[in-house]
């Protein structure tokens, strides 16, 4: 699949024009990685985002005694690492290959020259950050909300 074409079936990019998308494609990077290898470390200084193109990569997060919990499961054309570029801080958990995989890789320098180049498009993709964020975050309120409700009393 080639890059352009992965850029316009993630909802990352939605309401993107095609010029946008063009330039998008034409900054970003394919990174691939064998199942097993890690993408980055939680606590890793973080200065970019990926979009998979194919395979799958796992979200861990460790646990009070040090242990990687799965929080997530993701598969193209979902992204990843979104939230370092929004916030500066160290990367929130790790994400390692579940199987083979490639992505594209942003990184803010791109995103800068994108936002110089696109203001309004910029201001989509912020949007479009914002709205997965959201519900990621909804998602994780009900499942903490169902866990909740689930221990014996």
């Amino acid at each position: 699949m080639e890059k352009l074409e992965v850029l316009q079936k993630s909802p990352l990019f939605e309401m993107l024009s095609q010029p946008e998308l063009e330039l998008l494609a034409e900054l970003s990077r394919p990174r691939r990685y064998a199942a097993g290898d890690i993408v980055f470390e939680e606590g890793d200084l973080g200065d970019s985002l990926f979009v998979l193109m194919n395979g799958a990569v796992e979200v861990l997060h460790k646990d009070g005694k040090g242990d990687p919990t799965v929080l997530a499961t993701l598969q193209p054309p979902e992204f990843f690492g979104e939230m370092s570029l929004i916030d500066k801080e160290f990367r929130s958990a790790t994400v390692r290959a579940k199987r083979d995989a490639t992505m594209l890789q942003l990184t803010a320098d791109n995103l800068a020259s994108f936002r110089k180049n696109y203001r309004d498009g910029f201001v989509f993709l912020v949007i479009n950050i914002a709205r997965v964020l959201s519900t990621r975050l909804r998602e994780t309120n009900a499942r903490l909300h169902d866990a909740g409700r689930q221990e014996p009393v």
